[in-house]
């Protein structure tokens, strides 16, 4: 597991000159509360050529609180508010800090209060009730002071961000953790967002080189193919990604320097046994300082450590269902009468779990299992299996063994727990009255109890060497009278709503056919 050569770092391409009139790229946006034109205009003013980490302000006015709130709502990154108190009422201003903070949730703005009515709202109040970064007199604030109090709060606002960002990215990889250790239905999507966030916070780490805007993608190389796993949603949304992204695929799987990306753009390659599997690529507004390229790197090589780890665990996965398609297809080769019944009692299974409000995991996980749910009929005599007519009493014991020869082959591995059960239960009964082990099925997993319900039917709709098809309405009255008797009585009634919806009707109709050969 290595990253191939550093990182691929390109020098900026000589751009023509922006115009004098060009909106800037990236701006901090300064929202300018107050009901007096002209405090707005020498605000304005005093701040006309002010520049934060290469970055000018973006004036937004408001001559109310109410307009305050509209214009929040339109730029929620405003960054700096300077709120005047008396406006519309008296406290107009204060009452606009409270439902920023509480009612918007938005902890992140910096609230500066700037009264010309110091009376009216005591400082050591204010400071003590309200949820401000600062208190100015309107008298005080001249230029030099006006300059300092918004590049404090410019500041103290990029920081939290910066741990905001860390927090979220962190959050994703730790949502994204317990997939990894789990053998199905790993998150890859979820995984990828969180190193991308992490990527974007660790660059704001340095205060000499703070990247205030960040677009980046992360992909990974799929079946030959590149597959976007994550990305700023800007990026991804605009016309440039497409023509970037070929140029990055075709360079990390080169290993060459690809031409024509922006100046400052940075490719991290991510290479697994030698082989590249994808790129992380930024856009920094800023060159990055040695130490951001630094842990930028460090967590694009445990990215790569990470993704190696989780596409093992999928590969364990894939092994796991093809093991049990394989015990499956074995089972059903032994006993051809029931066609593909198998494949029937998984679909049944699943869609009833997830009509029973289990997750899409849990039913999936449901479904495979129910598969291996007569994997004990490898055990049962063909003669006995294959018979035309009805069995003796002899030949139905010789059949029940099926239940425990099917639970002691799948007995051997703890990932196989659920089949097991399924495989060794789904004869068991409601009432206690079921076999092997002549227990209440209400004491087994509801997998198990699902099977019991849909094998059943499905065994009355299929047309085997021994029977023909029953009718949908006598087929729906026999699983009917077996609730709270034969079958949990939930169960039944999941199974019905989904079968009077015509849900099931395809895989009806299916085993009435009568078998091919």
């Amino acid at each position: 597991m290595r990253i191939i050569k550093d990182a691929i770092q390109f020098e900026a391409e000589r751009a023509t000159p922006a115009s004098p009139t060009a909106k800037p790229l990236y701006t901090w946006k300064l929202l300018v509360v107050d009901d007096e034109p002209d405090v707005r205009a020498v605000t304005r003013l005093g701040l006309r050529n002010f520049t934060f980490a290469e970055r000018p302000l973006e004036f937004i006015e408001a001559s109310s609180a109410s307009e305050a709130l509209q214009r929040l709502a339109e730029h929620p990154d405003i960054a700096v508010a300077l709120v005047d108190v008396v406006m519309e009422t008296e406290d107009a201003g204060l009452r606009l800090v409270e439902k920023i903070r509480n009612e918007l949730g938005n902890k992140l703005i910096r609230l500066v209060i700037r009264t010309g009515q110091p009376g009216a709202a005591p400082e050591r109040y204010v400071i003590d009730h309200y949820d401000i970064d600062d208190y100015k007199d309107k008298t005080e604030l001249t230029t030099t002071r006006l300059y300092t109090t918004v590049r404090s709060a410019l500041k103290s606002y990029r920081d939290l961000c910066a741990i905001d960002i860390n927090r979220l990215g962190l959050e994703r990889l730790l949502q994204a953790a317990p997939d990894i250790y789990r053998l199905a239905n790993v998150s890859l999507q979820e995984f990828f967002s969180g190193v991308l966030t992490q990527v974007v916070g660790l660059c704001h780490l340095s205060p000499d080189s703070f990247i205030s805007t960040i677009e980046g993608v992360i992909a990974t190389v799929e079946s030959g193919e590149q597959a976007v796993h994550a990305g700023t949603a800007p990026f991804i949304a605009s016309g440039r990604f497409h023509a970037i992204h070929e140029q990055c695929r075709k360079a990390v799987l080169a290993g060459q320097d690809p031409t024509g990306l922006p100046g400052n753009a940075f490719i991290i390659p991510i290479v697994i046994h030698g082989q590249a599997e994808g790129y992380i690529y930024i856009e920094p507004t800023l060159p990055l300082s040695d130490d951001d390229k630094r842990l930028i790197r460090l967590t694009a090589q445990q990215s790569a450590q990470s993704l190696e780890n989780l596409r093992l665990h999928i590969d364990l996965a894939n092994a796991f269902r093809y093991a049990i398609d394989m015990l499956a297809e074995i089972a059903e080769f032994k006993d051809k009468t029931t066609g593909r019944h198998i494949e029937r009692i998984a679909t049944y299974t699943e869609k009833v779990a997830l009509a029973m409000g289990c997750s899409r995991a849990e039913a999936e996980h449901m479904g495979i299992s129910s598969r291996l749910h007569d994997v004990g009929k490898i055990g049962i005599p063909d003669d006995i299996l294959g018979k035309p007519g009805k069995l003796d009493p002899e030949e139905v014991r010789i059949m029940q063994h099926h239940a425990s020869i099917g639970g002691s082959i799948l007995g051997h591995d703890k990932a196989l727990g659920l089949a097991r059960s399924i495989a060794t239960s789904h004869h068991e009964r409601w009432d206690g009255l079921g076999y092997p082990a002549g227990i209440r099925s209400a004491e087994l997993p509801l997998a198990v109890r699902i099977v019991s319900v849909v094998d059943v039917f499905d065994a009355l709709v299929s047309h085997r060497p021994y029977k023909t098809p029953w009718p949908l309405p006598e087929a729906r009255a026999e699983i009917l009278a077996g609730r709270d008797i034969q079958f949990d009585p939930q169960v039944v009634d999941a199974f019905l709503g989904l079968l009077d919806q015509g849900v099931f009707a395809n895989m009806i109709a299916e085993a009435s056919l009568p078998p091919e050969g």
